[in-house]
């Protein structure tokens, strides 16, 4: 009897992971869109179940880097510069509200301190990365993280699906769609898939002011050092953004093939769309559990918070 139940669970297992590479092949050809690897990553995870979880995770964290490292070859500096330069003034300006509206919503939803926070953080910045290098600051548990982690991860997945289309209701240009996009969605993988599937400006656009705010992770690391009296901890510095902008300064200044760089764009956006179904995969039941009543709400009203005064600054700036 052992026997057979060991037998069973052999070929389950077999079963996954080969359906999983599979699927993950499939992510590389063009027919297969963000949106579309993203949901099925989710529904893998949640019917089958996600093989080798730990590989997925360095896997949708390494490749996204990779990508949007290899989109900077299609994107000239100077265009770059003008595009972020464009939400640099409200960048400020949100990410201190968001944060300052996330502490006091989260004391009015008696939502704890820290995943109030942290919620804020990924809701202001980008995501699960901001999540990432405040955390340890702020000394969060394991509950915590997974908590802030699991809203944010189920927001920006929905975000992925809802914003092209709302886009597209309100009339944005792919230009205002970027400037969006960047501001208004949570993590830079969904914001790029977002780009990707509005247009190629928005891309740009979108790749470029996401980049650009990602940076506050740095301030806000050191204002969380004193927020949380936190001295001598480690601050995280999202380094491929640099390799992404040495990317921007070579094909701006260096007579590339057009050949070799509009391969590695596509190659990159191939691979982003691969990161999209690993984020998917990575989707779990437990993680749906964690993400509490209070949590989901205070992450809901950031959003749509920012969302609805991003929308207003660019209608009237634009």
């Amino acid at each position: 009897m052992q026997n057979i139940i060991s037998e069973a669970k052999n070929m389950k297992s077999t079963y996954q992971s080969v359906a999983y590479i599979v699927l993950g092949l499939l992510c590389l050809f063009p027919f297969v869109t963000a949106p579309v690897a993203l949901i099925a990553g989710i529904i893998f995870a949640l019917s089958i179940g996600t093989p080798w979880m730990k590989v997925n995770k360095k896997a949708s964290k390494y490749l996204l880097q990779i990508s949007v490292v290899g989109l900077g070859f299609g994107m000239n500096l100077g265009d770059s510069l003008r595009a972020g330069s464009d939400g640099m003034i409200f960048t400020l300006v949100s990410v201190g509200s968001v944060m300052l509206i996330g502490v006091l919503a989260g004391k009015w939803l008696k939502v704890e301190r820290v995943p109030s926070y942290l919620i804020a953080s990924g809701t202001a910045i980008c995501g699960g990365s901001a999540i990432a290098a405040v955390g340890p600051i702020a000394k969060a548990k394991d509950g915590e993280m997974s908590i802030s982690l699991a809203t944010i991860f189920v927001l920006n997945a929905i975000a992925l699906f809802i914003f092209p289309p709302f886009g597209h209701w309100l009339h944005l240009s792919e230009h205002q769609f970027g400037l969006w996009s960047a501001i208004a969605i949570h993590d830079t993988s969904s914001v790029v898939g977002a780009g990707a599937t509005y247009g190629e400006e928005a891309l740009k656009v979108a790749t470029t002011v996401k980049l650009t705010r990602a940076l506050w992770i740095i301030p806000l690391s050191v204002f969380s050092i004193f927020y949380f009296k936190a001295k001598g901890r480690k601050i995280s510095i999202p380094w491929f953004i640099f390799l992404f902008i040495c990317a921007m300064v070579i094909n701006s200044y260096f007579s590339l093939p057009e050949a070799l760089t509009s391969n590695i764009t596509f190659l990159s956006r191939r691979m982003l769309t691969l990161t999209l179904f690993f984020i998917g995969a990575g989707l779990t039941r437990e993680t749906l559990k964690a993400v509490g009543f209070r949590p989901l709400i205070l992450g809901i009203l950031l959003w749509i918070f920012i969302a609805v005064i991003s929308l207003v600054f660019i209608y009237t700036m634009y």
